[in-house]
Protein backbone atom coordinates (compact mmCIF):
# COMPACT_ATOMS: atom_id res chain seq x y z
CA UNK A 1 0.00 0.00 0.00
CA UNK A 2 1.03 3.57 -1.13
CA UNK A 3 0.93 6.08 1.81
CA UNK A 4 1.68 9.76 0.07
CA UNK A 5 -1.52 11.34 2.08
CA UNK A 6 0.14 10.44 5.46
CA UNK A 7 0.78 13.52 7.35
CA UNK A 8 2.65 14.14 10.60
CA UNK A 9 1.30 16.92 11.87
CA UNK A 10 0.19 14.81 15.44
CA UNK A 11 0.37 15.02 19.09
CA UNK A 12 3.75 14.76 20.60
CA UNK A 13 2.83 10.64 21.45
CA UNK A 14 0.88 8.11 19.66
CA UNK A 15 -1.60 5.95 20.77
CA UNK A 16 -0.34 3.97 24.02
CA UNK A 17 3.65 5.06 22.61
CA UNK A 18 5.70 7.30 24.22
CA UNK A 19 6.94 8.18 21.01
CA UNK A 20 5.96 10.51 18.61
CA UNK A 21 4.78 10.08 15.03
CA UNK A 22 8.29 10.66 13.43
CA UNK A 23 9.94 8.99 16.16
CA UNK A 24 7.74 5.85 15.60
CA UNK A 25 8.04 6.42 11.59
CA UNK A 26 11.95 6.36 11.90
CA UNK A 27 12.05 3.59 14.08
CA UNK A 28 9.59 1.53 12.16
CA UNK A 29 11.67 2.23 8.68
CA UNK A 30 15.27 1.80 11.15
CA UNK A 31 14.16 -2.11 11.90
CA UNK A 32 10.38 -3.01 11.03
CA UNK A 33 10.33 -5.59 8.56
CA UNK A 34 6.62 -6.21 7.56
CA UNK A 35 4.75 -9.06 6.29
CA UNK A 36 3.66 -9.55 2.94
CA UNK A 37 4.94 -6.04 2.00
CA UNK A 38 7.36 -4.09 -0.05
CA UNK A 39 9.86 -2.86 1.91
CA UNK A 40 10.86 0.23 -0.54
CA UNK A 41 7.46 1.81 0.45
CA UNK A 42 8.40 2.28 3.97
CA UNK A 43 12.26 3.23 3.01
CA UNK A 44 11.48 5.56 0.05
CA UNK A 45 8.35 7.06 1.32
CA UNK A 46 7.55 8.78 4.19
CA UNK A 47 6.50 5.58 5.97
CA UNK A 48 3.73 3.26 6.81
CA UNK A 49 0.29 3.76 8.18
CA UNK A 50 0.25 3.17 11.51
CA UNK A 51 -3.25 1.84 13.47
CA UNK A 52 -3.57 2.74 17.20
CA UNK A 53 -7.14 2.34 17.94
CA UNK A 54 -10.05 0.14 16.65
CA UNK A 55 -13.65 0.54 17.78
CA UNK A 56 -16.04 -1.70 16.52
CA UNK A 57 -16.21 -1.20 12.34
CA UNK A 58 -13.41 1.33 13.11
CA UNK A 59 -9.41 1.79 13.07
CA UNK A 60 -7.57 5.10 13.64
CA UNK A 61 -4.10 5.85 12.42
CA UNK A 62 -1.79 8.08 14.21
CA UNK A 63 -2.55 10.99 12.49
CA UNK A 64 -6.25 10.60 13.95
CA UNK A 65 -7.82 9.45 10.72
CA UNK A 66 -11.01 7.06 10.84
CA UNK A 67 -11.09 4.00 8.58
CA UNK A 68 -13.91 1.71 8.17
CA UNK A 69 -12.45 -1.54 8.38
CA UNK A 70 -13.69 -3.89 5.67
CA UNK A 71 -11.36 -6.66 6.18
CA UNK A 72 -11.74 -7.57 9.65
CA UNK A 73 -8.07 -6.37 10.18
CA UNK A 74 -7.28 -9.71 8.21
CA UNK A 75 -10.19 -11.95 8.14
CA UNK A 76 -9.63 -12.09 11.88
CA UNK A 77 -11.95 -9.49 14.03
CA UNK A 78 -14.78 -10.81 13.26
CA UNK A 79 -16.52 -9.53 16.92
CA UNK A 80 -15.34 -5.97 15.78
CA UNK A 81 -12.92 -4.07 17.72
CA UNK A 82 -12.75 -2.52 21.11
CA UNK A 83 -14.87 -5.34 23.00
CA UNK A 84 -13.15 -4.33 26.50
CA UNK A 85 -14.84 -7.79 27.99
CA UNK A 86 -11.99 -9.52 26.09
CA UNK A 87 -9.25 -7.59 27.27
CA UNK A 88 -10.85 -7.68 30.69
CA UNK A 89 -10.69 -11.75 30.45
CA UNK A 90 -7.01 -12.09 29.14
CA UNK A 91 -5.71 -9.84 31.72
CA UNK A 92 -7.90 -12.06 34.46
CA UNK A 93 -6.70 -15.47 32.60
CA UNK A 94 -2.75 -13.67 32.48
CA UNK A 95 -3.04 -12.97 36.65
CA UNK A 96 -4.04 -16.38 37.17
CA UNK A 97 -2.19 -18.40 34.88
CA UNK A 98 -0.20 -16.54 31.72
CA UNK A 99 1.34 -20.12 30.47
CA UNK A 100 2.03 -23.42 30.70
CA UNK A 101 2.28 -26.21 27.48
CA UNK A 102 0.32 -28.76 26.58
CA UNK A 103 3.03 -30.66 26.56
CA UNK A 104 1.80 -33.97 28.37
CA UNK A 105 0.21 -31.45 31.00
CA UNK A 106 -2.56 -29.09 30.48
CA UNK A 107 -4.98 -26.54 31.67
CA UNK A 108 -8.63 -25.60 31.94
CA UNK A 109 -8.98 -22.88 29.48
CA UNK A 110 -7.70 -25.37 26.81
CA UNK A 111 -9.30 -28.11 27.91
CA UNK A 112 -12.73 -26.20 28.26
CA UNK A 113 -11.89 -24.55 24.96
CA UNK A 114 -11.42 -28.23 23.19
CA UNK A 115 -14.56 -29.06 24.10
CA UNK A 116 -16.43 -25.84 22.99
CA UNK A 117 -14.86 -26.78 19.69
CA UNK A 118 -15.82 -30.75 19.68
CA UNK A 119 -19.40 -29.66 20.05
CA UNK A 120 -19.44 -27.08 17.20
CA UNK A 121 -17.86 -29.48 14.57
CA UNK A 122 -19.84 -32.00 12.72
CA UNK A 123 -19.68 -35.76 12.99
CA UNK A 124 -17.16 -37.40 14.71
CA UNK A 125 -15.14 -34.07 14.94
CA UNK A 126 -13.86 -34.77 18.42
CA UNK A 127 -9.83 -34.45 19.10
CA UNK A 128 -8.60 -30.62 18.90
CA UNK A 129 -5.10 -29.85 18.45
CA UNK A 130 -3.88 -26.19 19.02
CA UNK A 131 -1.49 -23.95 17.64
CA UNK A 132 -0.67 -20.44 17.65
CA UNK A 133 -2.04 -19.84 13.92
CA UNK A 134 -3.72 -20.67 10.72
CA UNK A 135 -0.43 -21.87 9.01
CA UNK A 136 0.68 -24.13 11.68
CA UNK A 137 -3.00 -25.47 11.83
CA UNK A 138 -2.55 -26.59 8.36
CA UNK A 139 1.17 -27.78 8.78
CA UNK A 140 -0.32 -30.23 11.28
CA UNK A 141 -3.18 -31.29 9.36
CA UNK A 142 -0.85 -31.91 6.72
CA UNK A 143 1.71 -34.06 8.93
CA UNK A 144 -0.93 -36.15 10.68
CA UNK A 145 -2.54 -37.14 7.26
CA UNK A 146 0.73 -38.74 6.04
CA UNK A 147 1.50 -39.94 9.94
CA UNK A 148 -2.03 -41.55 9.67
CA UNK A 149 -1.74 -43.58 6.60
CA UNK A 150 2.05 -44.66 7.66
CA UNK A 151 0.17 -46.14 10.69
CA UNK A 152 -2.28 -48.08 8.78
CA UNK A 153 0.59 -49.81 6.68
CA UNK A 154 0.07 -47.34 3.90
CA UNK A 155 3.07 -45.50 3.86
CA UNK A 156 3.10 -44.67 0.30
CA UNK A 157 -0.05 -42.00 1.02
CA UNK A 158 1.34 -38.50 1.10
CA UNK A 159 0.75 -36.41 -1.81
CA UNK A 160 -2.12 -33.92 -1.26
CA UNK A 161 -4.51 -32.01 -3.62
CA UNK A 162 -5.59 -28.57 -3.30
CA UNK A 163 -7.04 -25.83 -5.90
CA UNK A 164 -5.12 -23.26 -8.07
CA UNK A 165 -4.61 -20.24 -6.60
CA UNK A 166 -5.42 -21.63 -3.33
CA UNK A 167 -3.51 -19.84 -0.30
CA UNK A 168 -3.42 -22.28 2.46
CA UNK A 169 -0.43 -20.75 4.29
CA UNK A 170 3.42 -20.18 4.69
CA UNK A 171 5.61 -22.63 6.51
CA UNK A 172 6.88 -25.08 4.27
CA UNK A 173 4.67 -27.90 4.39
CA UNK A 174 1.20 -25.72 4.32
CA UNK A 175 3.80 -23.75 1.31
CA UNK A 176 3.65 -27.07 -0.74
CA UNK A 177 -0.39 -26.86 -0.22
CA UNK A 178 -0.74 -22.87 -1.73
CA UNK A 179 -1.63 -23.39 -5.41
CA UNK A 180 0.06 -19.74 -6.06
CA UNK A 181 3.12 -20.19 -7.56
CA UNK A 182 4.28 -16.81 -7.32
CA UNK A 183 4.70 -17.42 -3.51
CA UNK A 184 6.82 -20.54 -3.88
CA UNK A 185 9.12 -19.90 -6.47
CA UNK A 186 11.57 -18.16 -4.10
CA UNK A 187 11.58 -21.08 -1.86
CA UNK A 188 11.88 -23.68 -3.94
CA UNK A 189 12.46 -26.62 -3.68
CA UNK A 190 9.35 -26.61 -1.15
CA UNK A 191 7.95 -29.81 0.66
CA UNK A 192 6.96 -32.37 -2.23
CA UNK A 193 3.42 -34.06 -3.11
CA UNK A 194 1.32 -30.80 -3.39
CA UNK A 195 -0.75 -30.89 -6.95
CA UNK A 196 -3.23 -28.79 -8.12
CA UNK A 197 -6.95 -29.24 -9.76
CA UNK A 198 -9.03 -26.43 -10.93
CA UNK A 199 -10.75 -23.99 -8.60
CA UNK A 200 -14.50 -23.21 -8.92
CA UNK A 201 -14.32 -19.84 -10.29
CA UNK A 202 -17.57 -20.26 -12.62
CA UNK A 203 -16.85 -16.76 -14.01
CA UNK A 204 -13.48 -18.19 -15.51
CA UNK A 205 -15.22 -21.43 -16.25
CA UNK A 206 -14.50 -21.22 -20.32
CA UNK A 207 -10.86 -20.31 -19.57
CA UNK A 208 -11.18 -23.63 -18.00
CA UNK A 209 -12.29 -25.54 -20.22
CA UNK A 210 -15.42 -26.08 -18.36
CA UNK A 211 -19.19 -26.20 -18.83
CA UNK A 212 -21.13 -22.95 -18.61
CA UNK A 213 -24.54 -23.82 -18.94
CA UNK A 214 -25.34 -24.02 -15.18
CA UNK A 215 -23.30 -23.92 -11.47
CA UNK A 216 -24.50 -27.43 -10.79
CA UNK A 217 -22.81 -28.50 -14.19
CA UNK A 218 -19.72 -26.89 -13.44
CA UNK A 219 -19.44 -28.03 -9.76
CA UNK A 220 -19.65 -31.48 -10.73
CA UNK A 221 -17.15 -30.96 -13.37
CA UNK A 222 -14.66 -29.21 -11.19
CA UNK A 223 -15.11 -31.73 -8.08
CA UNK A 224 -14.71 -34.95 -10.90
CA UNK A 225 -10.95 -33.29 -11.30
CA UNK A 226 -10.23 -33.98 -8.33
CA UNK A 227 -10.91 -37.84 -8.66
CA UNK A 228 -8.97 -37.17 -11.87
CA UNK A 229 -5.76 -36.38 -10.19
CA UNK A 230 -6.25 -38.64 -7.84
CA UNK A 231 -6.25 -41.57 -10.24
CA UNK A 232 -3.56 -39.88 -12.19
CA UNK A 233 -1.13 -40.24 -9.27
CA UNK A 234 -2.60 -43.12 -7.96
CA UNK A 235 -4.67 -43.61 -5.32
CA UNK A 236 -2.51 -45.35 -2.67
CA UNK A 237 0.15 -42.14 -3.37
CA UNK A 238 -2.41 -39.52 -2.50
CA UNK A 239 -3.24 -38.65 1.14
CA UNK A 240 -5.71 -36.04 1.60
CA UNK A 241 -7.20 -33.01 -0.44
CA UNK A 242 -7.31 -29.59 1.24
CA UNK A 243 -10.26 -26.90 -0.01
CA UNK A 244 -11.39 -23.80 1.65
CA UNK A 245 -15.50 -24.23 1.97
CA UNK A 246 -15.06 -20.31 -0.28
CA UNK A 247 -11.73 -19.73 -1.75
CA UNK A 248 -10.07 -16.77 -0.57
CA UNK A 249 -7.18 -16.11 -2.49
CA UNK A 250 -8.66 -15.19 -6.23
CA UNK A 251 -11.32 -13.37 -5.05
CA UNK A 252 -13.75 -15.74 -2.80
CA UNK A 253 -15.15 -18.41 -5.13
CA UNK A 254 -18.25 -19.96 -3.18
CA UNK A 255 -18.61 -23.51 -3.96
CA UNK A 256 -21.36 -24.93 -7.07
CA UNK A 257 -24.30 -26.69 -5.38
CA UNK A 258 -23.43 -30.37 -5.06
CA UNK A 259 -19.72 -29.50 -5.30
CA UNK A 260 -18.70 -30.48 -1.71
CA UNK A 261 -20.94 -33.52 -1.72
CA UNK A 262 -19.37 -35.29 -5.33
CA UNK A 263 -15.78 -34.27 -2.98
CA UNK A 264 -16.68 -36.68 -0.05
CA UNK A 265 -18.20 -39.41 -1.62
CA UNK A 266 -14.61 -39.39 -3.96
CA UNK A 267 -12.33 -38.88 -1.28
CA UNK A 268 -13.98 -42.13 1.17
CA UNK A 269 -13.97 -43.98 -2.81
CA UNK A 270 -10.10 -43.68 -2.74
CA UNK A 271 -9.61 -43.79 0.87
CA UNK A 272 -8.55 -39.89 0.99
CA UNK A 273 -8.73 -37.69 3.75
CA UNK A 274 -10.47 -34.15 3.26
CA UNK A 275 -9.64 -31.53 5.11
CA UNK A 276 -11.77 -28.37 5.05
CA UNK A 277 -9.14 -25.47 6.01
CA UNK A 278 -11.63 -23.31 7.59
CA UNK A 279 -8.90 -20.63 8.59
CA UNK A 280 -10.86 -17.74 7.18
CA UNK A 281 -14.47 -19.57 6.59
CA UNK A 282 -14.95 -20.65 10.58
CA UNK A 283 -16.44 -18.50 13.05
CA UNK A 284 -19.24 -16.53 11.43
CA UNK A 285 -17.87 -15.32 8.37
CA UNK A 286 -20.38 -17.77 5.83
CA UNK A 287 -22.68 -17.80 8.83
CA UNK A 288 -21.81 -20.81 11.22
CA UNK A 289 -19.40 -21.81 13.26
CA UNK A 290 -17.82 -24.23 10.92
CA UNK A 291 -18.86 -23.34 6.95
CA UNK A 292 -18.48 -27.17 6.48
CA UNK A 293 -22.31 -27.11 8.21
CA UNK A 294 -23.04 -24.44 5.79
CA UNK A 295 -22.33 -26.46 3.00
CA UNK A 296 -23.54 -30.02 4.47
CA UNK A 297 -20.49 -32.18 4.49
CA UNK A 298 -18.47 -33.73 7.00
CA UNK A 299 -14.61 -33.39 6.29
CA UNK A 300 -12.26 -35.83 8.91
CA UNK A 301 -10.21 -32.87 9.96
CA UNK A 302 -11.09 -29.13 10.00
CA UNK A 303 -8.35 -26.39 10.16
CA UNK A 304 -9.12 -22.89 12.11
CA UNK A 305 -7.54 -19.89 13.64
CA UNK A 306 -8.58 -16.20 13.07
CA UNK A 307 -12.04 -15.47 14.43
CA UNK A 308 -11.46 -17.83 16.98
CA UNK A 309 -10.39 -14.97 19.35
CA UNK A 310 -11.58 -12.15 16.91
CA UNK A 311 -7.80 -11.69 16.93
CA UNK A 312 -7.51 -10.42 20.34
CA UNK A 313 -5.12 -13.20 20.89
CA UNK A 314 -3.31 -15.70 19.01
CA UNK A 315 -4.68 -19.39 18.94
CA UNK A 316 -5.25 -21.81 15.91
CA UNK A 317 -6.75 -25.37 15.88
CA UNK A 318 -7.04 -28.49 14.02
CA UNK A 319 -9.95 -30.45 14.82
CA UNK A 320 -9.34 -34.16 13.86
CA UNK A 321 -11.95 -37.37 13.71
CA UNK A 322 -12.32 -39.91 15.97
CA UNK A 323 -11.05 -42.52 12.69
CA UNK A 324 -8.13 -40.76 12.76
CA UNK A 325 -7.52 -40.50 16.66
CA UNK A 326 -8.02 -43.86 16.78
CA UNK A 327 -4.07 -44.77 16.47
CA UNK A 328 -3.35 -42.80 18.86
CA UNK A 329 -5.39 -43.91 21.81
CA UNK A 330 -3.16 -46.84 22.67
CA UNK A 331 0.26 -48.13 23.99
CA UNK A 332 3.23 -46.44 22.88
CA UNK A 333 2.06 -44.37 19.53
CA UNK A 334 2.65 -40.59 20.00
CA UNK A 335 2.43 -37.53 17.16
CA UNK A 336 5.51 -35.86 17.76
CA UNK A 337 4.29 -32.19 17.00
CA UNK A 338 3.65 -29.20 18.75
CA UNK A 339 3.88 -25.83 19.47
CA UNK A 340 5.47 -23.69 22.62
CA UNK A 341 2.40 -21.45 22.40
CA UNK A 342 -0.73 -24.03 21.13
CA UNK A 343 -3.21 -23.80 22.93
CA UNK A 344 -2.24 -20.43 25.14
CA UNK A 345 -4.00 -20.16 28.43
CA UNK A 346 -4.91 -16.21 27.37
CA UNK A 347 -5.89 -17.11 24.27
CA UNK A 348 -8.00 -20.05 24.95
CA UNK A 349 -9.75 -17.75 27.58
CA UNK A 350 -10.32 -15.11 25.26
CA UNK A 351 -11.69 -17.74 22.72
CA UNK A 352 -14.19 -19.07 25.33
CA UNK A 353 -15.41 -15.57 26.17
CA UNK A 354 -15.41 -14.41 22.04
CA UNK A 355 -17.46 -17.61 21.41
CA UNK A 356 -20.17 -16.58 24.31
CA UNK A 357 -20.29 -13.35 22.54
CA UNK A 358 -21.06 -14.84 19.45
CA UNK A 359 -24.30 -16.69 20.62
CA UNK A 360 -25.55 -13.96 23.03
CA UNK A 361 -25.16 -11.81 20.29
CA UNK A 362 -26.26 -13.92 17.62
CA UNK A 363 -23.50 -12.85 15.20
CA UNK A 364 -24.00 -16.35 12.91
CA UNK A 365 -28.06 -15.57 12.84
CA UNK A 366 -27.02 -12.04 11.85
CA UNK A 367 -24.64 -13.26 8.83
CA UNK A 368 -27.22 -15.78 7.60
CA UNK A 369 -30.15 -13.11 7.69
CA UNK A 370 -27.97 -9.98 6.34
CA UNK A 371 -25.90 -11.58 3.83
CA UNK A 372 -28.54 -11.73 1.03
CA UNK A 373 -28.68 -7.74 1.65
CA UNK A 374 -24.66 -7.21 1.62
CA UNK A 375 -24.92 -8.88 -1.89
CA UNK A 376 -27.44 -6.91 -3.39
CA UNK A 377 -25.66 -3.62 -2.01
CA UNK A 378 -22.71 -4.93 -3.54
CA UNK A 379 -24.17 -5.68 -6.83
CA UNK A 380 -25.57 -2.29 -7.65
CA UNK A 381 -21.39 -1.98 -8.63
CA UNK A 382 -22.10 -4.58 -11.39
CA UNK A 383 -23.28 -0.70 -13.44
CA UNK A 384 -20.11 -0.13 -13.50
CA UNK A 385 -17.58 -0.57 -16.45
CA UNK A 386 -14.67 -1.91 -14.36
CA UNK A 387 -16.59 -4.65 -12.38
CA UNK A 388 -17.08 -8.05 -13.95
CA UNK A 389 -18.41 -10.10 -11.22
CA UNK A 390 -19.17 -9.42 -8.00
CA UNK A 391 -19.42 -12.94 -5.89
CA UNK A 392 -19.04 -14.69 -2.11
CA UNK A 393 -21.25 -15.84 0.90
CA UNK A 394 -22.17 -14.60 4.06
CA UNK A 395 -19.85 -11.83 4.40
CA UNK A 396 -17.07 -12.48 2.27
CA UNK A 397 -17.06 -11.08 -0.76
CA UNK A 398 -14.91 -10.43 -3.57
CA UNK A 399 -15.32 -8.22 -7.25
CA UNK A 400 -13.38 -9.33 -9.77
CA UNK A 401 -11.95 -6.19 -12.01
CA UNK A 402 -12.00 -6.31 -15.66
CA UNK A 403 -10.88 -4.59 -18.50
CA UNK A 404 -14.01 -5.36 -21.20
CA UNK A 405 -16.94 -6.61 -19.76
CA UNK A 406 -18.38 -8.28 -22.61
CA UNK A 407 -15.23 -10.48 -22.93
CA UNK A 408 -14.27 -10.61 -19.24
CA UNK A 409 -10.36 -9.72 -20.29
CA UNK A 410 -8.30 -9.12 -18.00
CA UNK A 411 -5.38 -6.51 -17.05
CA UNK A 412 -2.04 -7.67 -17.83
CA UNK A 413 0.35 -7.61 -15.11
CA UNK A 414 1.81 -3.67 -15.83
CA UNK A 415 -1.47 -2.74 -16.11
CA UNK A 416 -2.70 -4.55 -12.60
CA UNK A 417 0.80 -3.14 -10.93
CA UNK A 418 -0.83 0.13 -11.62
CA UNK A 419 -4.77 -0.10 -11.17
CA UNK A 420 -3.76 -2.25 -7.88
CA UNK A 421 -0.69 -0.62 -6.37
CA UNK A 422 -0.47 1.96 -8.38
CA UNK A 423 -3.62 3.80 -7.51
CA UNK A 424 -6.92 1.94 -5.71
CA UNK A 425 -4.74 1.12 -2.38
CA UNK A 426 -4.01 4.67 -2.37
CA UNK A 427 -7.45 5.79 -3.40
CA UNK A 428 -9.30 3.27 -1.16
CA UNK A 429 -6.55 4.27 1.60
CA UNK A 430 -7.56 8.09 1.29
CA UNK A 431 -11.09 7.11 0.92
CA UNK A 432 -11.23 5.62 4.21
CA UNK A 433 -11.75 2.38 3.72
CA UNK A 434 -9.81 -0.32 4.36
CA UNK A 435 -9.98 -3.55 2.57
CA UNK A 436 -8.11 -5.61 0.03
CA UNK A 437 -6.76 -4.88 -3.61
CA UNK A 438 -5.50 -8.26 -4.75
CA UNK A 439 -4.47 -9.99 -7.72
CA UNK A 440 -3.37 -13.66 -6.51
CA UNK A 441 -5.43 -14.80 -9.73
CA UNK A 442 -7.14 -11.87 -11.64
CA UNK A 443 -7.69 -8.43 -9.73
CA UNK A 444 -10.19 -8.53 -7.37
CA UNK A 445 -11.34 -6.52 -4.27
CA UNK A 446 -11.83 -8.38 -0.85
CA UNK A 447 -14.33 -7.33 1.72
CA UNK A 448 -14.82 -9.49 5.08
CA UNK A 449 -16.30 -6.38 7.48
CA UNK A 450 -17.11 -7.61 11.04
CA UNK A 451 -20.18 -9.30 11.47
CA UNK A 452 -21.73 -6.87 13.64
CA UNK A 453 -22.32 -4.39 10.56
CA UNK A 454 -25.73 -4.43 8.70
CA UNK A 455 -27.33 -2.04 5.75
CA UNK A 456 -26.01 1.27 6.46
CA UNK A 457 -22.61 -0.29 6.62
CA UNK A 458 -23.45 -1.42 3.32
CA UNK A 459 -24.63 1.25 1.48
CA UNK A 460 -21.08 3.43 3.26
CA UNK A 461 -18.68 0.61 1.25
CA UNK A 462 -20.62 0.44 -1.73
CA UNK A 463 -20.66 4.27 -2.18
CA UNK A 464 -17.30 4.07 -1.26
CA UNK A 465 -15.78 1.56 -3.53
CA UNK A 466 -18.35 3.50 -6.46
CA UNK A 467 -16.36 6.46 -6.19
CA UNK A 468 -13.23 5.16 -6.06
CA UNK A 469 -13.58 2.73 -8.95
CA UNK A 470 -15.42 5.10 -10.78
CA UNK A 471 -11.96 7.41 -11.10
CA UNK A 472 -10.35 4.07 -11.67
CA UNK A 473 -11.73 3.70 -14.35
CA UNK A 474 -11.31 7.36 -16.00
CA UNK A 475 -7.54 6.64 -15.32
CA UNK A 476 -7.08 3.33 -17.89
Amino acid sequence: MTIDSITHSVPSTVGSSKFSEAELQQKAKDHLWMHFSRQSVMEDGPGVPIIVKGEGHHIWDSTGKKYFDGLSGLFVVNAGHGRRRLAEVAAKQAEELAFFPLWSYAHPSAIELADRLASYAPGDLNRVFFSTGGGEAVETAFKLAKYYWKLQGRPTKHKVISRNVAYHGTPQGALAITGIPAMKEMFEPVTPGGFRVPNTNFYRAAEMGAPTEDLETFGLWAANRIEEMILFEGPETVAAVFLEPVQNSGGCFPPPPGYFKRVREICDQYDVLLVSDEVICAFGRIGEFFACDAYDYVPDMITCAKGMTSGYSPIGATIISDRIYEPFKHGNTSFYHGYTFGGHPVSAAVALANLDIFEEEKLNENVRLNSPAFRATLEKLNDLPIVGDVRGAGYFFGIELVKDKVTKETFNDDESERLLRGFLSKALFDAGLYCRADDRGDPVIQLAPPLTIGQPEFDEIEQTLRSVLTEAWTRL
